[in-house]
């Protein structure tokens, strides 16, 4: 009889939360969530889940689509800490996080 599958978690390893600035980008754009998806060939409940956050797996090529796509490098639109502010990130204002937590 096989055993049913459980995630194992390991506890040396902590878990990580990415933050991302799509959504901002996006409306930056005035395109729609719909016409993101399909230029980036996914499905538009995805792209909602991915710019609310609540999509914890992005491949790193389904993230560097969507950063080519804003003309913009990966650790511009998605980090491991807070975002700072585009407008600051661009002009060279740090390394492009805050601790604050500013998007």
């Amino acid at each position: 009889m096989s055993q049913p599958y459980t995630s194992f978690r390991d506890p040396l390893i902590e878990e990580i939360t990415i933050h991302n600035r799509v959504a901002v980008l996006r409306k930056g754009k005035r395109i729609s969530r719909k016409e993101l998806a399909e230029h980036l060939r996914i499905n538009h409940r995805t792209l909602g889940l991915i710019e609310q956050g609540e999509q914890r797996m992005v491949s790193l090529e389904l993230a560097y689509r969507i950063a080519r796509y804003f003309g913009l490098p990966l650790e511009a639109v998605f980090s491991d800490e807070p975002l700072l502010p585009l407008g600051e990130y661009l002009s060279g204002g740090g390394e492009g996080h805050d601790r604050e937590g500013a998007v």
